[in-house]
Parts: structure tokens; C-alpha cells; sequence
């Protein structure tokens, strides 16, 4: 049986019955599900104070669980980054730990491929968000489940997308993935915990913030270099902002188009990730491949050989169908 830990390296459980549900499920899924002892801590608006956190974080870290998925995102990590021992999140990863989830996750994601090369973690769901929310609000999203289940046997090779704009037909690139969401991922620009990625393929999500905000911290990224230096830039879900009387028909296209406007970068829009129900599981760190036929994107890379053993993946399609394809 696959063992599985949650834990919370940002902000506070608000809800105990969040995270007992979603232990009470994955465990269904056939996980031997454990709560790290400071799971439901709570100091101001964290899960437990700094020096709780992160010894955490190194207790996971050498107890090196198959998987360990966060509980939750919110804000916290960045307090850690200076602190943490990343020689043992690198070893719990190199003896075979998949450290799961998004959001705030994205700083410990970017914070280790800024310091081990061939390593990585995995962009996906969160215990109480997408395996904790009870049936009256939904229940669990099956194409999540599904991805979630195939990444961590190490079935899943690919995900699929459709572009909407059509005008990326026969782009192929290849590079390391990273990224995640893109108010995280700016604030440790100029920092020690920053990836100096150049010809790699970067995804960007986030929730609650106007257009404006997002076009504004795109093109930080485009004036630092930093999305010229790419191969590709993936955008995911935007959504959650209130719109302003101001806007005059300003919105979330308009920002992209001022993107793309200033970068030969290609910019893809419809990833199925970010604060979403419906999300895929996205190997950060890794090497990926970016095909583009038509209308339809898949994105695909190499399987973890220490999970040799699981079902290979039938086919890119399949995931296209199952796994890659945002329905909100």
C-alpha cells in the first residue's frame, strides 16, 4: 500500500472536517493515509508558527512517505525558504517522495529547482480543497481524482488541452517545467529561491486578482527577461477577480494580449490548472515536450522509473480525454 502524509506548510486549517474527510477518501483510493501531528496547528493565520512549520517540513522530509500531499495553500512558505535543510527535501525525493499540491506550494517547488537540477515535485490537488469538500458543494472532481491516481502510480505521461485562439498549430517545443502561481512565483524574483530557467516551458495560474494585476506581474517577468528567455508559457485558470466599473471591456484577453505583444515567446492559454475544480497533475522540475496540432495541446514527459512497475500510460490521447481538458 502506497503511503500517503498530509500536512500544512502555509495557512491554517479553518475546517478539522476537511481534512478527516479527505484522509476518509484517499484512503478509499487505496492510500495508507497519515496526518502529520501539526496538520491542524494554528498560530494567527498559519498553520502553527514558523519554527512548527518547518520542523514539519523536515519531518516529512526524513520519514520520506511515498507521497506527501499539503492539506491547503494560503501564505506561510515563504517564511520557511531561508530555514529549510533543502539537502533533506532533495533526499526524500531522490528515496522516492512525491510532495503534492499548488498555490503557496509553488515557493517550495521553485525553491528546489533553483537548487537541485534533475529533481521534481508535482503541481496538483490539495487534500481539503479538492479531496475535502463535502457533497453538498460538490464532492471530488473525478478528472482530478483520476490524474492525481495515475500521476502518483506513475501512469501518467501526458496531459491535454485545448488552446482556444488556434494559433499555435505545429509548435513543438521542449524544456524543464516550473512555474505555478504567479503572484508567488514574482515574489521570489531577485531571491536565493529563484529558478534561473532559461528555454524552459512556464505555467502560470492565480485567483482573486484583477486583470490589471495579472498583466501587470506578466510583464515583470517579460521586462526581467525572464518570459523572453522561454520556450514556451503556459497560462492557466484566472478567474475569482471582481470586475471594475472601470474596466471598459478590459479583461483577462486584453492582458494576455499585451503579453504576447512584447515577447516572440509563445503564449498558450487554456491549461486545465489552477484554483479550479478540474485540474491535472503537472511534474514541476521535470522535462517536458509541448506538441500543438491545431486546436489540441499535449504536453507529455518521461515517467519515474522507480514506479517502472505501474500500468504505462495507454495513450496521449487518452489523457487528452480524461485527464487534460477544462470543462468550467
Amino acid at each position: 500500500m502506497t503511503s500517503l502524509t498530509l500536512f500544512t506548510p502555509s495557512g491554517v486549517v479553518a475546517k478539522a472536517e476537511n481534512l478527516k474527510r479527505a484522509a476518509k477518501r484517499l484512503t478509499q483510493l487505496g492510500f495508507e493515509v497519515g496526518i502529520d501531528a501539526d496538520a491542524l496547528s494554528k498560530h494567527q493565520r498559519f498553520a502553527g508558527d514558523d519554527a512548527t512549520r518547518l520542523a514539519a517540513l523536515h519531518r516529512i522530509a526524513d520519514a520520506a512517505p511515498s507521497v506527501a500531499m499539503a492539506t491547503r495553500g494560503g501564505y506561510g512558505l515563504t517564511r520557511l525558504l531561508d530555514q529549510l535543510d533543502w539537502g533533506r527535501i532533495a533526499k526524500s525525493i531522490e528515496q522516492g517522495t512525491r510532495w503534492v499540491g499548488y498555490s503557496d506550494l509553488t515557493a517550495l517547488q521553485n525553491g528546489l529547482i533553483a537548487r537541485h537540477k534533475g529533481l521534481s515535485m508535482w503541481a496538483g490537488p490539495l487534500a481539503c480543497d479538492d479531496f475535502g469538500r463535502s457533497e453538498a458543494d460538490g464532492g471530488v472532481d473525478e478528472i482530478t481524482r483520476d490524474c492525481f491516481l495515475e500521476a502518483m502510480s506513475g501512469a501518467l505521461e501526458a496531459v491535454g488541452f485545448r488552446e482556444p485562439s488556434g494559433g499555435f498549430d505545429g509548435l513543438e517545443a521542449r524544456g524543464r517545467l516550473w512555474g505555478g502561481n504567479l503572484t508567488v512565483l514574482c515574489s521570489l524574483l531577485g531571491t536565493p529561491h529563484w529558478p534561473k530557467v532559461k528555454g524552459g516551458i512556464l505555467f502560470l495560474e492565480d485567483i482573486n486578482e484583477h486583470p490589471y494585476r495579472v498583466e501587470r506581474m506578466l510583464l515583470q517577468l517579460q521586462q526581467a527577461g525572464v518570459i523572453d528567455n522561454q520556450a514556451a508559457v503556459l497560462l492557466g485558470d484566472f478567474s475569482g477577480a471582481a470586475k471594475s466599473p472601470l474596466d471598459r471591456g478590459y479583461g483577462i484577453k486584453d492582458a494576455v494580449a499585451a503579453l504576447r505583444a512584447r515577447t516572440r515567446t509563445p503564449v498558450l492559454t487554456g491549461l486545465p490548472f489552477g484554483h479550479i475544480r478540474t485540474k491535472i497533475c503537472l511534474p514541476v522540475g521535470g522535462t517536458v515536450e509541448l506538441y500543438v496540432q491545431g486546436r489540441e495541446a499535449i504536453l507529455g514527459w518521461q515517467s519515474d522509473p522507480r514506479l517502472a512497475h505501474a500500468a504505462h500510460h495507454q495513450h496521449d490521447e487518452d489523457c487528452g480525454d480524461d485527464c487534460g481538458h477544462d470543462h468550467h
